[in-house]
């Protein structure tokens, strides 16, 4: 590894995005987490290649160091990978420019996020890697969304991947304007639902018409899976990104039991909001 310049890493978090109506605009941090950096490569790491969306990011904003990663994050299952990556690469090529200064850091962040968001596609994972959270993304810029409640987040991973760039490609370039409305209504009352604490409203809130059930007609067993989490007490249950992972809220007294009654074709985990966003450090 390139040693000339002083080792800096940086922590992101995972995602999980649209949150069922908030197609491309909500996200939320999960405490799964990438980390990544340049020199003083730690235990467990691995070398990011140049094909990896960490170093592709890099490259793109002046990057010039090897890079090293390390993640706890699944690839291909809609938990943000691409993003945080992309995230990731982009703070180290500020931070091999500025160095770690937590100021210059801030006053950045909105301008990275809105390169990694470029190269990512869509702005959702990206925005929550960066800022941790409940957050609401749109035209490069993004706003954590404050809540009240403090739930655990259950995922339920399936064995198959889904790639996004495919899974975009089978959606409407039209849609219904009922639908529309339809998700509108749903996005907001989410909102507002998450802002206020009023958990009774956030089944309705998490509905969509734009996404899921076409993606669901490639993943049935995720479908089985949201369904169950909502009839065993689920607050509500979304499909996490574009699949094949889903997503449930829940109180943190029922998540174990919850958890448990998720089908057994699927890995299982109960994870909480990540409420810090990136972190970037010296070593």
């Amino acid at each position: 590894m390139n040693s000339g310049h002083k080792p800096i890493a940086v922590r992101v978090p995972a995602s999980t995005a649209n949150l069922g109506p908030g197609f491309d605009v909500l996200g939320l941090a999960l405490d799964l987490h990438l980390e990544a950096g340049f020199g003083n490569a730690p235990a467990e790491s691995s070398e990011a290649d140049e094909n990896h969306p960490l170093t592709v990011a890099f490259r793109h904003c002046g990057g010039k160091q090897d890079l090293w990663v390390r993640s706890q994050m699944p690839m291909g299952k809609g938990l943000g990978f691409s993003g945080a990556a992309r995230v990731a690469g982009c703070i180290l090529a500020h931070a091999e420019k500025n160095g770690t200064e937590e100021k210059a850091f801030d006053e950045a962040k909105l301008a990275i996020l809105r390169t990694a968001s470029e190269l990512e596609g869509h702005p959702d994972n990206a925005a929550a890697s960066m800022f941790g959270g409940f957050v609401a993304s749109v035209d490069g810029f993004a706003v954590r969304i404050p809540t009240p409640l403090d739930p655990a987040i259950i995922v339920w991973v399936p064995q198959q991947q889904t790639s996004t760039k495919e899974s975009r490609t089978k959606l409407p370039s039209e849609i219904k304007f009922q639908d529309a409305v339809f998700n509108v209504g749903r996005t907001a009352l989410l909102v507002a639902a998450l802002a206020a604490g009023d958990v009774r409203a956030l089944s309705i809130a998490t509905s969509d018409r734009l996404h899921q059930d076409l993606r669901f007609t490639k993943a049935p067993d995720s479908k089985a899976a949201l369904n169950t989490a909502v009839d065993a007490g689920a607050w509500c249950a979304w499909l996490s990104g574009s699949g094949p992972t889903i997503a449930a809220m829940v109180d943190r007294d029922s998540s174990q039991r919850i958890a448990e009654a998720l089908p057994a074709n699927g890995a299982k985990m109960v994870l909480s909001i990540a409420q810090r966003g990136a972190e970037l450090f010296a070593i």
